[in-house]
């Protein structure tokens, strides 16, 4: 296959053109930010903190949300972002899209966070192998998983706080 663009055709008269030449795209990586959830001063100290925090995000879903919180080296918050939304039951979470907008963020540390909209805070063993592979994760990229909590209606599950049992 021509690298010219010339598709084979002995035309001379066509030109080459140098776009062509050389098909590989350049890009740009960029964080956008689509404006303020909660207060910037807000510090994560606690996994109560964290859920009391978290919670208004997650207020009258019907399905499954997977969110991350990138903190500075003070677990001060720098942002949010909406990893992936499911259904009632599931919300697919893969590494790559959750390390990307940390390390866009420049976080030092991080938190993730997901409803159950069934009420029961319990981790499901899907909940379980996931947090098990973030935090594998986190340790190759040196951004330390402090916490993964699952949010309820009324209360909420740490697994910071049980030892991270299972994970």
């Amino acid at each position: 296959m021509p690298v010219d663009g010339s598709h084979g055709s002995s035309n001379s008269s066509r030109q080459s053109n140098p776009k062509l030449r050389y098909g590989i795209p350049r890009y740009r990586v960029t964080l956008v930010r689509e404006g303020r959830a909660i207060p910037a001063t807000e510090s994560i100290q606690t996994s109560e903190g964290a859920a009391r925090l978290l919670r208004p995000l997650f207020a009258g879903l019907d399905r499954e949300q997977f969110l991350i919180c990138g903190l500075d080296a003070k677990h001060g918050l720098i942002g949010i972002n909406v990893v992936s939304t499911g259904s009632l039951t599931l919300a697919i979470v893969h590494p790559r899209e959750v390390f990307k907008p940390l390390i866009l963020m420049n976080a030092g540390a991080w938190l993730c966070a997901h409803n159950h909209p069934s009420g029961d805070s319990t981790p499901s063993p899907e909940d379980r192998v996931l947090t098990k592979r973030l935090r594998e994760a986190a340790d190759l990229f040196g951004i330390p998983l402090l916490d993964h909590l699952i949010l309820a209606e009324e209360r909420y599950y740490s697994f910071a706080d049980h030892g991270w049992a299972g994970a």
